[in-house]
C-alpha cells in the first residue's frame, strides 16, 4: 500500500493512502466538535486520523485516541504521530468499535467523542468492491446504534458526541441517542452551494442532558458565485489546495 502526506497547514500532515484518505466532511465535523485545550477526546473509525491531527495542529485537547478496527488505517495515524512528535498526546488502538473493553480504553473518562460514520444503511446502495471503501461507507462493521451504545461506554457525564451524516438519516440519528441516553444538542446543515439542499447534517449530543436543541443557520460553503463562503474557508482553515482557490 502506498502512502503519502497531505499538508494540513500549521506544520502537520497526514499519512493518506488509497485505501484511507479523506474529504470535506471530516474537515467540518472537526470544526463543528470545537475541543477545548483541556479536552479528552476519542475519535472513532478514525481512518487516516485526520480529525485527532486536525486537533493537534489547533492545539486543541489534553489527549486523543484514535480508534480503528483496519491495521493499515492504524499505520497511517503512528505514521504521522511519530513523524510529528506527537506520541504523548496521540494514542491509537486498533479495535473494533462495537467490542471495545476498559484494558483497550478507559470508559466514562472522554470529554468528546467524534465519528465520522459510515453513511449508507445495511442492504442500502450499490456497494464499492475495495473492502476498505465498503467499510466507511456502509455499515458493514458498524452502524449508528453501534456508534452511540460506545460512544455512550466511553463519555463521562456531561460529555459530547459529534457526528455527521446524509440528511436521510437524521431520524435514525437522533433515535440512537436517545437510544442510549445521550440527548440531541445541536444540529448543523450543510450546504454545497446557495439554492441547493443540504447534503449533510452534523449532530451533537450530550450524554445525561435534558432535552432542547439549537439549529444555528446552514454552513453554506459556496456562494452564488461558485466561490468558497468566508464560513467555509474558517472550516478549511489552515488546510489550503485547490478546494479553497477564490
Amino acid at each position: 500500500m502506498r502512502t503519502r502526506l497531505e499538508d494540513l497547514g500549521g506544520g502537520i500532515a497526514a499519512t493518506v493512502s488509497d485505501r484511507h484518505t479523506f474529504g470535506t466532511d471530516a474537515l467540518v465535523l472537526a470544526h463543528f466538535a470545537a475541543p477545548k485545550k483541556s479536552t479528552a477526546a476519542c475519535d472513532l473509525g478514525s481512518g487516516c486520523g485526520v480529525i485527532p491531527l486536525l486537533f493537534c495542529r489547533d492545539g486543541l485537547c489534553r489527549s486523543i485516541t484514535a480508534v480503528d478496527v483496519q491495521p493499515d488505517a492504524c499505520e497511517q495515524i503512528r505514521d504521522a504521530a511519530l513523524r510529528h512528535g506527537l506520541g504523548d498526546k496521540l494514542h491509537v488502538v486498533e479495535a473494533d468499535l462495537r467490542a471495545l473493553t476498559p484494558e483497550q480504553i478507559p470508559f466514562y473518562s472522554f470529554d468528546l467523542v467524534t465519528m465520522n460514520p459510515p453513511y449508507v444503511a445495511p442492504n442500502a446502495g450499490l456497494q464499492n468492491g475495495e473492502e476498505s471503501a465498503r467499510i466507511a461507507r456502509h455499515e458493514i462493521l458498524c452502524g449508528l446504534d453501534d456508534v452511540t451504545a460506545c460512544a455512550a461506554k466511553l463519555l463521562r457525564f456531561g460529555g459530547r458526541l459529534c457526528i455527521c451524516q446524509r440528511p436521510d438519516r437524521l431520524a435514525d440519528a437522533i433515535c440512537a441517542m436517545r437510544a442510549h441516553g445521550i440527548e440531541p444538542k445541536r444540529l448543523l446543515w450543510m450546504i454545497h452551494s446557495v439554492g441547493k439542499k443540504p447534503s449533510l447534517f452534523l449532530l451533537e449530543g450530550k450524554k445525561g442532558a435534558n432535552s432542547g436543541m439549537v439549529v444555528p443557520a446552514p454552513l453554506i460553503l459556496k456562494d452564488e458565485n461558485g466561490r468558497y463562503t468566508p464560513q467555509a474557508l474558517e472550516v478549511y482553515g489552515l488546510y489550503q489546495n485547490e478546494r479553497t482557490t477564490v
